[in-house]
């Protein structure tokens, strides 16, 4: 049997990405299937490049979506036969739709729940008086979500990256305490502080934060990290992205069963 092949499930979906450790995707939507009996399976494909897409597609016959995380979620595009308006404005795809035609004919539709869920979750957070402009850390496709996300709440973006690489990005060293007092939303949408390397965090300047700071780390492992600690101990409120993905999770099932 193929490496990728899973032939024992009615349904099969999945999350490509590499490299994969611990999947909160898996366990939520294995417990759901279970608890709702449905004759379907979530796995992880642990890719080392995104060309092995085509083969985990072709092997499983049963595949009928998948969620795209790091590194892969711009490089996705190449591989689409459709991408939804709002991915496409945004420049990510994290769910990817798996269209199957009676002559065996199968197309693939991209869309981005990731933006959605970073809004719904921090919204309850934002005084409109005071959360007027955000620094986003990262450039990747998770930034790029969130970046959409706020702008569409009318919330000001800077990103900020370890290189100043295009128009609108500064790096941290630019973070002076005029720009951290400006920007009273900061969002970690890169890796740094993930397990397991928990004791790293990003380069900013943590001093500065103050009780009307808003720090947002997309990660969820660990459930609190370095990022979190460090903003908390400045007064900040602080949260991670647990719930955000529990609702991206939710919107991949419903793009997956109903788009």
């Amino acid at each position: 049997m193929n490496m990728f092949s899973n032939s024992q499930y009615k349904q099969l979906y999945g999350l490509i990405g590499y490299p994969l450790g611990h999947s909160f995707s898996q366990d939520y939507f294995n417990e759901k299937f279970a608890a709702e009996r449905i004759d379907a399976r979530y796995i992880n494909f642990e890719i080392p490049t995104i060309e092995q897409v085509r083969t985990i597609v072709t092997e499983n016959r049963n595949l009928a979506g998948f969620n795209v995380t790091i590194p892969y979620k711009e490089q996705i595009f190449s591989y689409l036969d459709e991408v939804d308006d709002e991915a496409r404005a945004i420049g990510a795809v994290n769910v990817v739709k798996v269209e199957r035609g009676a002559n065996g004919a199968v197309r693939l539709v991209g869309y981005n729940s990731d933006y959605s869920a970073f809004g719904d979750s921090i919204a309850p957070m934002i005084k409109s008086n005071v959360h007027q402009a955000a620094l986003v850390l990262g450039t990747g496709g998770a930034s790029k979500a969130v970046a959409h996300a706020l702008r569409r709440m009318g919330i000001e973006v800077v990103k900020v990256s370890r290189t100043k690489s295009g128009d609108g990005i500064i790096t941290y060293d630019d973070l002076t305490p005029e720009v951290m007092v400006e920007h009273k939303i900061v969002v970690n949408a890169t890796p740094v502080g993930m397990y397991p390397r928990v004791d790293a965090c990003p380069p900013i300047p943590y001093e500065t934060l103050t009780r009307q700071h808003i720090c947002y780390d997309l990660l969820y492992n660990p459930d609190e990290t370095l990022f979190m600690r460090r903003a908390a101990a400045q007064g900040a409120t602080v949260k991670n992205g647990l719930e955000m993905l529990l609702l991206q999770a939710f919107m991949s099932w419903k793009i997956w069963r109903t788009y």
